[in-house]
């Protein structure tokens, strides 16, 4: 299940593909984007897309909001997992190596005085390379979850997200919700209380 979520998330990052849904002029729609005016309604407003079901959507405010997490429904991320994964491997890795020069392959040396393939010597290696491997895990495992690199961003085209950082709230969803479609969509977020909507073109 987190594989599939992770493939559904950066997949269109990596691959084009059609649309479901265009405007009248032909332009391929990316979402629906919803202003709020005050971040009480944005709050409410996000348990009511939690509610009803909407996987593929954001909050944008001008500052951080507590407890905006648990409104969202946003789960826990998986990359702690991904970096204790990595420091594991990269331990594996630093002692496997480090035995095999000492025990097999070169044993012309003796170190510290120790039989050939001993721990002791291997500890400081061992906590290097795992976190080596744990940072390198961690940068390239927020990217791959954020969906970066990305240059740009059809958000970006439309004027009025500008006061996304200034005064205003939005609420972002995604065409490749499975609950999304123009016209209800945006209906549905007239109906909590947003003071504008636009349809976002994926130019």
């Amino acid at each position: 299940m987190v594989i599939t979520d992770l493939l559904a998330d950066y997949a269109p990052f990596l691959f084009s593909r059609k649309a479901k849904y265009a405007t009248e002029a032909g332009e391929p729609i990316w979402g629906v984007m919803a202003q709020f005016d005050d971040v009480v309604n944005a709050y409410h407003a996000a348990e009511k897309m939690r509610d009803a079901g909407f996987k593929h959507w954001d909050l944008h405010a001008p500052f951080p909001i507590h407890g905006i997490e648990e409104a969202m429904g946003i789960k826990r991320t998986i990359l702690p997992f991904i970096v204790l994964g990595a420091m594991f491997t990269g331990v594996a890795v630093a002692a496997g190596m480090q035995w095999w020069i000492t025990a097999v392959d070169y044993t012309g040396f003796t170190v510290q005085g120790k039989p050939y393939g001993a721990w002791q010597p291997f500890a400081m290696i061992i906590f290097e390379i795992g976190v080596l491997f744990s940072a390198f895990a961690s940068l390239f495992g927020m990217l791959m979850l954020n969906g970066l690199p990305r240059w740009n961003h059809p958000l970006f085209c439309k004027d009025r997200f500008l006061d996304s950082s200034d005064d205003k709230f939005f609420v972002v969803v995604e065409a490749r919700d499975p609950s999304f479609n123009p016209e209800q969509t945006s209906r549905f977020l007239r109906e909590i209380g947003a003071t504008a909507v636009e349809l976002v073109e994926d130019a």
